[in-house]
């Protein structure tokens, strides 16, 4: 059975059928992209249009809301002066909420101790747990963890579980018949082959939160081995575990009740809780106090009051938040700028912020593995490393694999949480990251940092071969989708 063979008008109007499809999906719903991302969308069209077109059909989602945002309102109240005002402002009009002091905030640098935190809060938990995790791994760990939720879901706990679906390939649902038999409330997140017609199906949840009784947080905790079998010193960097009964905890367990039930994302309410600043001096110390920012009298904070906000970005958003923070840092940071992750893909404009950064005299330390476990991602950084280190960026490479995502903006802002600095993480996957504005959390990741700098080696700006040149200019063009 041989295929129609079309002629070159026939073929022509396919390809223009194709490239007008992709402009009304496009305009239609309102997909932004950014250029090197549309140019390839275009160019696989015309080129490939009878594999272009159905990619593009499955995969080409990038959006899932309207472009509205909500506002949130200013920060106010006493602690309102912690935060610098570019980034408060910033996060309000692009709809995350204000930031609230936390009764505790503890990182995990280890691996073991990574673990300990996670069994710890699981056992914590009295009336409901929530998971949200990328895979759930087919291993010793994977299975600690899901024992310790069906242990709680038998204790008369009501546990939920929400495991990307692609993520859960890696596992072969190895813990699905336990969990299923202590009553834990199971979903996958958009399931590969449930609606690919809808466009979603390259729309991963790549959020880690784990939540007990809405009030303790823990943030990028991934159950599985790489949880526990990082090198002493270069673990996941498994924090941060947040303490706190009101808007962060309610904010993150809001996120994974809207991802079980499957419905759009709303602004978190602003009703707060009750708080207790930990380690408050003076006649306010261990005493708790109503969270508002509009009440809470100044001197009742300690200095060192942990303020945290949570900063989810993703397709649930108009806007790219952790995007636009991360290039609003680069331009208002004025002595410093600590930056590790795994897998470094900037777009052009984060690109070029960090650039000019450096070149007007800003202190940037970019944290990587020498070799991850992305092979592809490796050489798709290849020559933004190399303009940044040209710039004057120290970029150091780790011996070992890195999996920690953290940022530090001068004394004045952290983030950590599940986002690389990759186009994939910070326009296409669900991620969130938590943002710190006490000084000792800033201090604890920022020395994090600096220390296991210290174990890389500098990377060189020496150009590669052609042929790398070239393998790496190809691997770019697509990078947005690695």
């Amino acid at each position: 059975m041989s295929l129609p063979a079309l002629t070159p008008l026939e073929h022509a109007a396919f390809v223009a059928a194709g490239l007008l499809t992709y402009i009304v999906i496009t305009r239609v719903r309102r997909q932004r992209r950014h250029p090197y991302a549309a140019l390839a969308w275009v160019m696989g069209i015309a080129a490939f249009p009878y594999l272009g077109l159905p990619l593009f059909l499955v995969f080409g989602t990038r959006k899932v809301v309207r472009p509205a945002t909500q506002r949130q309102p200013m920060p106010a109240g006493p602690w309102a002066a912690m935060a610098p005002d570019w980034a408060t402002r910033l996060l309000a009009a692009l709809g995350a909420a204000g930031a609230r002091p936390q009764a505790a905030v503890r990182f995990q640098a280890e691996g073991e101790h990574a673990l300990q935190a996670v069994q710890a809060v699981i056992g914590s938990a009295r009336h409901t747990l929530d998971l949200c995790t990328y895979v759930l791994g087919d291993d010793e760990v994977g299975a600690l963890i899901a024992a310790a939720l069906a242990e709680r879901a038998r204790a008369g706990v009501r546990v939920r579980l929400l495991v990307d679906s692609i993520g859960s390939l890696k596992s072969a649902h190895s813990h699905d018949e336990l969990l299923k038999r202590a009553g834990v409330h199971t979903r996958l997140f958009m399931p590969a082959l449930g609606s690919p017609g809808r466009g979603r199906v390259n729309l991963r949840n790549h959020r880690k939160l784990l939540i007990a009784d809405g009030a303790r947080v823990v943030g990028r905790a991934q159950p599985g081995q790489r949880i526990l079998h990082w090198p002493r010193g270069r673990a996941a960097l498994a924090g941060p575990e947040l303490h706190r009964r009101g808007r962060a905890g309610r904010a993150g367990a809001g996120t994974v009740r809207r991802r079980l039930a499957h419905r759009p994302r709303r602004a978190p309410g602003a009703a707060p809780g009750l708080c207790r600043a930990a380690g408050a001096a003076g006649r306010g110390a261990g005493r708790r106090h109503p969270c508002h920012a509009d009440t809470l009298p100044a001197e009742l904070l300690p200095a060192d009051v942990a303020l945290a906000q949570w900063v989810p970005s993703g397709p649930d958003f108009h806007e790219d938040i952790l995007h636009a923070l991360l290039v609003s840092a680069a331009f208002h940071a004025e002595q410093r700028l600590l930056l590790a992750t795994p897998y470094f893909v900037p777009d052009e404009g984060l690109q070029e912020a960090l650039v000019l950064a450096a070149k007007r005299g800003l202190q940037i330390t970019l944290l990587l593995p020498r070799q991850s476990n992305h092979r592809l991602a490796d050489w798709a950084r290849g020559r933004a490393v190399r303009e940044l280190v040209e710039a004057g960026v120290n970029v150091r490479l780790l011996p070992a694999m890195l999996h920690a995502k953290a940022v530090v903006v001068d004394d004045v802002l952290a983030l950590c949480g599940s986002a690389n600095l990759d186009s994939r993480s910070l326009f296409i996957n669900y991620e969130a990251m938590a943002a710190f504005y006490g000084r000792a959390q800033i201090d604890w990741l920022a020395d994090w940092i600096t220390r296991t700098a210290a174990d890389g080696e500098p990377a060189s700006s020496k150009p590669p071969s052609w042929l790398r040149d070239i393998g790496e200019g190809i691997v770019a063009t697509v990078a947005f989708q690695l």
